[in-house]
């Protein structure tokens, strides 16, 4: 398959998990849309292509494996998971509902897929960096990927743990980290400055860096993760600019943490997104 034709494919898949990820949140009515649904290109790209992982096999000890740090985006993983084959797409849509197995905050021990329980800000980046260093301590195959906030960063627990893996030398690690901006209180530069940038600052801590302004359009994803396979002798951050909630129609504006529209609010979205869809299908390649 040319490059062209696997980023249609990609596109395709990005669409459908944004389309998913909204019907997730909606058969709950509120959620955190904003999140999901600015991580969703870099997930279609991880899972549509990128990484190695087998749904029949999921715990194949040289798979590739992703963590979701900001757990609070669940649902856009569970869209994604479910497309994946990891199980029946409509399971999830019982998110965080009594005995689901789809709780708010991603659960290693309740979802298929899910490699470690994520929620506790900082701390999913902890649990990734020591993934990374167990594979290389076991010599198994794989890489390890892991997505983390912007406002997450505020957390000194992220920069211990890229302080670590810089210095173990963990290229078997890739950090995503989605710069939407936004965080629960209020935008990221208002709540607490980020000084010259969440780029330099994985630099400075030794880190090989990619900066994507594009970070909801999947070919520079792809291009990003590309020449980080290529990294020897230090872990990868790929900085994605992105648009807090794009997709969901009620969201893009106002860019909020968590949603809960009104019944049409909601059918306005998941109509706008479909035909969003409908319109990725049917570009000539």
């Amino acid at each position: 398959m040319d490059k062209k034709q696997k980023m249609h494919e990609l596109r395709i898949f990005a669409a459908e998990v944004r389309l998913e990820t909204l019907k997730v949140i909606k058969a709950r009515g509120f959620g955190h849309v904003g999140g999901s649904m600015s991580l969703a290109d870099a997930m279609a790209v991880l899972y549509g292509d990128v990484m190695n992982v087998d749904p029949k096999n999921p715990t194949w000890p040289d798979r590739d494996e992703f963590v979701l740090s900001k757990g609070h985006g669940g649902p856009v993983m569970y869209a994604t998971l479910g497309l994946k084959g990891y199980y029946p797409i409509e399971e999830a849509y019982t998110l965080n509902q009594p005995h689901t197995k789809f709780p708010s905050h991603t659960d290693h021990l309740t979802t298929p897929g899910v490699e470690l329980t994520t929620g506790s800000l900082g701390q999913g980046i902890s649990e990734a960096v020591g993934a990374a260093l167990g594979k290389k301590v076991q010599k198994l195959g794989g890489r390890v990927y892991v997505a983390v906030g912007d406002g997450e960063c505020d957390e000194g627990q992220v920069w211990e743990a890229a302080e670590f893996a810089a210095h173990y030398k963990l290229d078997n690690l890739t950090c995503i980290v989605d710069v939407n901006g936004m965080q629960l209180d209020g935008p990221t530069d208002e709540i607490m400055g980020q000084g010259k940038g969440l780029a330099a600052k994985f630099d400075a801590f030794g880190w090989k860096v990619f900066e994507v302004e594009k970070g909801n359009e999947v070919e520079p994803i792809w291009d990003a993760l590309q020449e980080a396979l290529k990294v020897k002798d230090a872990p990868t951050a790929i900085v994605l600019h992105t648009h807090k909630g794009l997709g969901a129609t009620f969201a893009e504006v106002s860019m909020e943490h968590s949603s809960q529209p009104s019944p049409e609010k909601w059918a306005e979205a998941i109509e706008a997104s479909e035909k969003q869809l409908s319109d990725v299908r049917n570009e000539k390649v």
